[in-house]
């Protein structure tokens, strides 16, 4: 369970990843968020965003049409 949620259902590329990168910018290291997108791109790109951003995909989902993501917010790495 985390602690922010985040709806991108009916978002196409690049927006659920735009929006996802937004507000895990206003996290704090260690908070959570759980994303829903509808998405087809982001089964790749969230996953390829916590890498480059250095955030951890604690768990990927699907949930019917909808693919539930749950990220955690890392540090940022140099």
């Amino acid at each position: 369970m985390s602690e922010y949620d985040l709806d991108a259902t009916g978002l196409l590329c690049p927006l659920p990843v735009l929006k996802l990168r937004k507000r895990m910018g206003a996290l704090k290291v260690g908070q959570s968020l759980t994303l829903v997108a509808d998405d087809p791109a982001a089964i790749v790109d969230v996953p390829h965003f916590c890498v480059e951003a250095g955030h951890e995909l604690v768990e990927m989902r699907d949930e019917g049409a909808t693919q539930v993501y749950v990220v955690q917010k890392g540090a940022r790495k140099t």
